[in-house]
């Protein structure tokens, strides 16, 4: 008997069963995985349709850039040094509206939402009609 003739075969058919399997269950089971992201969002402002408190702050933006803090026009340049002079007229607690025209540009807005952020107000809305 010659043993060196002999090669040892092998079988990986049960390998791939096992693999095509869990392939099987995995391709039904990943569409029903969801990832989900806790975001914290502005109290009210999906379970109340009331107009705002009159201590809140509410900020309109035209779109001519014109920025008005509570019927008072400001410079959309000027805007953030104005807020921080009377900052000390509101509770930063309360919420701040924010009004913005539909025709202006997403950096605008987020130009206005990021210094009243820096000011330190931390409950910031967003809205719309």
């Amino acid at each position: 008997m010659h043993f060196d003739e002999q090669k040892p075969e092998l079988n990986i058919t049960p390998l791939v069963d096992i693999m095509l399997v869990l392939l099987a269950i995995l391709m039904v089971t990943a569409p029903s995985i969801t990832y989900e992201e806790k975001i914290n969002l502005p109290q009210g402002s999906q379970k109340s349709t009331s107009a705002p408190t009159v201590k809140s702050l509410i900020v309109s933006i035209n779109s001519k850039k014109e920025i008005f803090l509570n019927q008072e026009k400001y410079d959309f340049v000027s805007f953030a040094d104005n807020l921080a002079q009377k900052k000390s007229q509101f509770n930063t607690e309360e919420p701040v509206f924010i009004r913005a025209d539909k025709s202006l540009k997403y950096d605008d807005v987020i130009y206005v939402l990021r210094n009243i952020k820096n000011l330190g107000f931390s409950k910031v809305a967003l809205q719309t009609e």
